[in-house]
């Protein structure tokens, strides 16, 4: 596969998915090349595997213009890598948390600050090594935040314990008058050492514990989990089974789309458009659970296939859930267009403009909302989104308003698609057998999830258990644009603009 002007020697190991391998030395050139056509960097992860090569390893998923190309360097016994946050920014984190779970350190990183840690483990134990055993005596917390100072500048620190009942953040203003100056974050305090837990699960548990990830992602976490599996294990899932996957992420899309057009309305005060989206979206949650079992369709996704089906009264029941839904909220969007005080808040609110964007790497409905045309069911669609067609709805301004204008779209778009899918589902089997894992495999598995990609991507041992999985939410590239779009608003729209976003805690801190 060719990135630039130069072939990689990458294998397509399924659909739009390019597997690689080469040296640490050359990961800044890849990630330039793929910087230069456009592309952005998606996942950042490492592995310890001294039991399999005496080493580590560093793993990276681009997205590029033939797809999602994953490419992973070995690394030594004191394991280290080039830095690649001055390629792309969103690195970061990613590069910080790695070193946290597993010493692996980027050279020449200007921020190598504690990002997962906070107090809970020394700075020399990493958690995810093979030899790691849980310390008993802990560090205390003292993390560097970067001060403003100056005339008329004041803090206000907000979390990690919110007054609603969301997951905990911290989020530290520096403001001048009501205006926001600088916003840092920080995150990781729902690191519940999910990856850990991986190791040793057998394949079902994994499934259970990779949709449990965020659980508002539930279907597309535990999708792009199965077909991580599915791909490394070389089994085929009856196509009866990937139209109904299809199915159960766009009724998740919705779900969520339904919810937080809802709480955007109340973050301005419209107590209205919260009560009638979320009533909306409770109908659309009974549905679900009286269809397939489950409010948020959870264990509906199994490797080999899915645990739930649709007749044809219940398809009948969908369609009209459907029909209802959307002639509801193009009444609401009326609503909501014609609402001058709403659409002074959210207009010119939470800006981050293209140029930025790019640059930063925002992704998902957020990167839609500012000209960032991704969408992997659109431009590398796996089965059965080849035959869907998916409109990808995008807008240029990159405010509360155009990230508002996009759920809306999606919401259209999405129930088009049940639609067709009712429409087409073929017959046959929900569930097929696994192939025998005959030795040690790999996969990945990538799916446009309702916030963007989901990325999960996994080994399994000779013996058939998992040996090491990386689950990637969206979150990770976009919590530093929320760091972004606050600047220069004033203090009150933050729950706004972070609304806007709907950025998950645990997705990330895993």
């Amino acid at each position: 596969m060719k990135i630039g002007e130069q072939d990689w020697n990458l294998t397509q190991a399924a659909p739009h998915i390019w597997r690689g391998h080469l040296e640490a030395g050359a990961l800044p050139a890849i990630a330039q090349a793929v910087k230069d056509e456009g592309g952005q960097l998606v996942a950042l992860w490492g592995s310890d595997d001294r039991h399999l090569s005496g080493g580590y390893a560093l793993h990276v998923a681009f997205i590029t213009a033939n797809g999602l190309a994953w490419v992973s360097a070995a690394l030594m016994e004191d394991p280290s890598y080039p830095d690649l946050t001055a390629i792309f920014p969103q690195a970061d984190r990613m590069q910080r948390a790695t070193f946290d779970l597993l010493g692996i350190r980027a050279d020449g990183a200007v921020d190598q600050r504690k990002w997962l840690r906070h107090g809970a483990w020394p700075a020399d134990s990493y958690p995810l090594r093979r030899d790691f055993a849980a310390p008993v005596v802990r560090e205390l917390d003292a993390y560097p935040f970067i001060r403003v100072e100056g005339e008329g500048v004041h803090e206000i620190p907000v979390g990690p314990i919110h007054a609603g009942t969301i997951e905990p953040g911290h989020f530290r203003f520096s403001i001048i008058g009501d205006r926001t100056l600088k916003l840092e974050q920080r995150l990781g305090y729902t690191h519940q050492g999910v990856e850990k837990r991986f190791e040793g699960l057998d394949l079902d548990h994994g499934t259970k514990l990779a949709g449990r990830v965020s659980g508002d992602s539930h279907s597309a976490f535990a999708w792009a989990y199965c077909m991580a599996v599915e791909q490394a294990t070389g089994s085929v899932v009856p196509q009866r089974a990937v139209w109904l996957r299809a199915l159960f992420l766009e009724i998740e899309r919705i779900a969520n789309h339904l919810g937080d057009l809802g709480y955007m309305g109340n973050d301005v005060a419209l107590s209205f458009g919260f009560m009638q989206f979320w009533r909306l979206k409770e109908d659309w949650l009974r549905v679900s659970a009286k269809l397939f079992g489950h409010r948020y369709l959870f264990d509906r996704i199994v490797p080999g296939g899915v645990a739930a089906d649709l007749d044809a009264a219940g398809k009948g029941e969908l369609a009209a859930a459907a029909d209802r839904i959307e002639a509801e909220v193009r009444e609401l969007k009326a609503v909501y267009d014609e609402h001058a005080t709403l659409q002074d808040r959210f207009a010119n609110t939470g800006i981050v403009k293209p140029a930025m964007a790019a640059r930063l790497g925002l992704t998902g409905l957020a990167g839609r909302g500012s000209a960032q045309a991704w969408d992997a069911r659109a431009q590398f669609p796996q089965a059965p989104y080849e035959q869907l067609d998916v409109n990808m709805a995008t807008q240029r301004k990159g405010d509360v308003l155009a990230r508002a204008e996009v759920r809306f779209a999606e919401v259209y778009e999405s129930l088009r698609l049940i639609r067709e899918i009712i429409k087409r589902l073929p017959t046959g089997a929900l569930h097929a057998p696994l192939a025998a894992v005959s030795g040690g495999c790999e996969g990945l598995g990538w799916v446009e999830g309702w916030r963007g990609e989901v990325l999960v991507a996994l080994r399994i041992g000779a013996d058939g258990t998992l040996d090491r999985v990386h689950p990637h939410d969206p979150s990770w590239q976009n919590w530093p644009l929320v760091e972004v779009s606050v600047l220069g608003n004033i203090v009150p729209d933050f729950p706004l603009i972070n609304k806007s976003f709907n950025l998950s805690y645990s997705g990330q801190d895993l």
